[in-house]
């Protein structure tokens, strides 16, 4: 039985920056000098945020942490691309989107403390709360886009997930809802190459994560998530997309994640050395930076002032977190019941003489 071609579909990669900071000028994004600084910036002081976070975790000052090191380029530049009024909807791993939406360190360490205080941001960020539970944040991020178009409000939103949420149902029915509803949000997927300790290979038989969004009705493509330049260039030109009523975008940033997923994992159970000294190469800041030296936008000054002072920023942010009063006993019962069942209230009243706490 003859057979013809229904349609056809094609993932496109974009890279503009390379490993020895050589720029594609064709590519490059409209960025003026002072605006490449500040994205440098900005990767320096989430490296130097997530660098004292993990000290911090084993200090037992912070509880568990995932670290974002290795995925600045992708977090920062794609934030940075954010207009005024849009929306980010994060996953947990967004330290670099937090700090360039202007998510207070301070509070960031507040959080991931254990005192949700730390994600009482004002209206103004534009920040939809952590989403701890993996996928769930793409149909909030999805309906909040939709109920955007149905106001009328010219907005985009950006949402983030890894590889490893592309295998949940949350993540599938956000995106098929996006695609039919033709919805102004951009999904941005970090694929780190793996999701605790199950690799890329396992997630999906595709070639591509980015490949899905056809089956959604939508475009999707891949960009080298290590490259500073391509992640902003695609991400604008996508938010741009969606602002204006041509629907959602999903872009698989390939990055890697050089940590543990958690500092509660140990990744050299399941990765080998050798795989990190290959990612290592790929660095996203040293890769910037080559770039930048060739273009006389760096020295060693520089680089010291820069460092100098994303380390007092986070210093002074730890300061500032820790010595906020910790909260009240009460407050980790409150917020569920409008009364105390007889078992929690015993609950409270003995873990607040144990404490010394409560009202």
């Amino acid at each position: 039985m003859p057979r013809g071609v229904a349609e056809e579909f094609k993932v496109s990669m974009l890279r503009i920056l390379d490993e020895e900071g050589n720029c594609d000028d064709a590519l490059k994004p409209a960025l003026g000098d002072d605006q490449i600084k500040q994205l440098y910036e900005l990767m320096v002081l989430t490296r130097a945020f997530d660098d004292l976070a993990l000290k911090l975790q084993r200090e037992g000052r912070i509880g568990t942490y995932p670290s974002s090191r290795g995925q600045e380029a992708t977090q920062v530049a794609s934030a940075y691309a954010l207009e005024e009024s849009d929306w980010l909807f994060p996953a947990f791993r967004e330290a670099g989107a937090y700090i360039t939406r202007g998510w207070p360190l301070e509070m960031q360490y507040q959080y991931w403390a254990g005192d949700e205080r730390g994600s009482r941001l004002s209206e103004n960020s534009r920040i939809f709360t952590i989403s701890i539970p993996v996928g769930t944040q793409i149909p909030h991020a999805v309906g909040f886009a939709w109920a955007a178009k149905l106001r009328g409000d010219k907005i985009a939103v950006l949402a983030y997930l890894g590889d490893g949420a592309t295998s949940e149902g949350d993540a599938h029915e956000g995106m098929n809802f996006a695609g039919v509803f033709k919805v102004p949000v951009v999904i941005l997927c970090q694929n780190n190459q793996w999701a605790i300790s199950v690799p890329r290979s396992r997630q999906t038989a595709a070639k591509t994560l980015a490949q899905r969004a056809f089956g959604y009705g939508f475009e999707g493509l891949q960009v080298d998530g290590n490259d500073v330049f391509a992640v902003y260039e695609a991400t604008k030109e996508a938010l741009g997309k969606a602002r204006s009523g041509n629907g959602p975008t999903l872009i698989e940033c390939i990055t890697y994640r050089m940590a543990d997923h958690t500092t509660s994992d140990d990744a050299q159970r399941y990765r080998t050395s050798q795989e990190l000294e290959e990612w290592a190469k790929r660095d996203p800041i040293e890769r910037l930076r080559k770039y930048m030296k060739k273009n006389s936008l760096w020295n060693s000054d520089y680089e010291n002032k820069v460092q100098a002072e994303a380390s007092e920023k986070v210093r002074l942010a730890v300061e500032r977190f820790e010595s906020v009063k910790p909260p009240e006993v009460r407050d980790l019962f409150a917020w569920t019941y409008a009364e105390f069942p007889p078992n929690l209230k015993r609950q409270y009243e003995d873990l607040a003489r144990s404490v010394g706490g409560g009202d």
